[in-house]
């Protein structure tokens, strides 16, 4: 990017895919909040409600791929579309539902994937039209607009509630979606999608297209080795993230409280980070990365003594060591996924890793209900996190195509 405008339009392609990305995991998150209203409506247990949250995640896993596809064949335009056309048509099915099946198709199936939609794997693809070398930063700051979304719209969420009922809020929600999808429409989009050629050069000098498909990543150890990080962060991440608002209620927290703590970890999240992106110009990504699961493990410690010891200092600790690297990892395994398999087919080839991700986030958040109902508290559900959280760093210690 050697001239005004193409810096300028990557940049509006960034804040772009920063929004998007604002509003899909803010409205998807925002169910963390959901959770217990929608229980004590119904009298349903934690696992059935977080089947809901489940089958979102699992719906924005298995799509991954499926969205790469598309965006290869029909461009950024006609998934963002789709993505809030169907945010916007779920919550309004979710005003009108009445049993858990009707939940798990509009606020688990269609949310998940108007989330996909708008989400990770065709802003990777987009951004990486753009900043080339530099996709780590730039998809620090579109992972960083996850905390973003939670940091906006889970106490906006809470309040919603209290004053028009979740029904009332998921109308509002509803309206949301539909009506930034009119603005999207008459983006310029054949600039948007063109790409740097500048940077595309650039990029081709270090890292060369060797025609990867599919078929033939899936048969490169690194493929598996992503697709396992992916998964088992997942799963160790989730199990306890879809149950915190509820997990600091039971703690003794006041219900805006939590909401807006675990809120805030939009905030520290940002740092997170920018601080692991910054990290891995000075130590290294292998070194970065392994540095940002350490946190993570201390955070459901923290978690842990909240418990039997619900005060302040312990919360805010909580949020800056968990909440900080929720996600932090994702933009340094997306560049690392991009630059191995870089190719006509990365749109396919990241979006089928990306089922990981999907597959654990559903297997996660639904087992943490199931361990949650079966024993009756949280202390088995954050061994469970634990578990797996160091499972997903273990590829980074054993896979040489992840150590080098």
């Amino acid at each position: 990017m050697t001239t005004t405008k193409p810096v300028q339009t990557a940049l509006y392609v960034l804040a772009l895919c920063f929004a998007l990305s604002v509003v899909g995991r803010g409205l998807g998150e925002s169910f963390t909040v959901f959770l217990l209203p929608i229980s004590q409506s119904f009298g349903w247990d934690r696992a059935e409600v977080i089947s809901i949250y489940s089958t979102a995640a699992l719906a924005t896993g298995i799509a991954a791929p499926i969205i790469g596809r598309l965006f290869d064949h029909s461009g950024p335009r006609a998934v963002y579309s789709l993505g809030l056309a169907l945010l916007g048509g779920a919550f309004l099915a979710a005003t009108y539902a009445q049993k858990l099946w009707q939940f798990q198709i509009s606020l688990g199936l269609c949310v998940g994937l108007g989330a996909a939609c708008i989400g990770n794997v065709p802003n990777s693809i987009l951004l990486g039209r753009w900043f080339g070398p530099k996709l780590p930063t730039a998809m620090a700051a579109i992972y960083s607009a996850m905390g973003a979304g939670v940091l906006l719209v889970l106490p906006l969420s809470q309040v919603l509630i209290d004053r028009f009922g979740w029904r009332g809020a998921y109308q509002i929600f509803c309206g949301i979606a539909l009506i930034l999808l009119v603005p999207l429409l008459i983006l310029p989009w054949k600039r948007f999608s063109a790409g740097s050629v500048t940077l595309a050069k650039s990029a081709a000098a270090d890292v060369i297209d060797e025609g990867w498909t599919l078929l033939s990543a899936m048969r490169h150890h690194a493929f598996w080795a992503l697709f396992s990080t992916f998964f088992f962060t997942a799963v160790g991440m989730f199990s306890i993230s879809a149950q915190i608002v509820a997990y600091l209620v039971d703690a003794g927290f006041p219900p805006l409280q939590a909401a807006a703590a675990w809120g805030f970890s939009g905030v520290v999240l940002v740092f997170g980070m920018f601080s692991v992106t910054w990290l891995d110009g000075r130590i290294g990504r292998r070194r970065s990365i392994l540095f940002s699961y350490a946190l993570s493990i201390i955070g459901i410690g923290l978690l842990w003594l909240l418990r039997y010891y619900p005060n302040v200092w312990l919360l805010t600790a909580f949020v800056l060591c968990f909440g900080s690297m929720m996600g932090s990892r994702g933009p340094l395994i997306t560049a690392t996924a991009l630059k191995i398999f870089r190719g006509e087919r990365v749109g396919t080839i990241f979006g089928t890793i990306s089922i990981g991700s999907g597959l654990g986030a559903a297997a996660g958040s639904w087992s943490g209900g199931l361990i949650h109902d079966f024993t009756g508290g949280y202390d088995a559900l954050l061994l469970f996190s634990l578990v797996n959280v160091i499972l997903g760093m273990i590829p980074f210690l054993a896979v040489r195509a992840l150590r080098e």
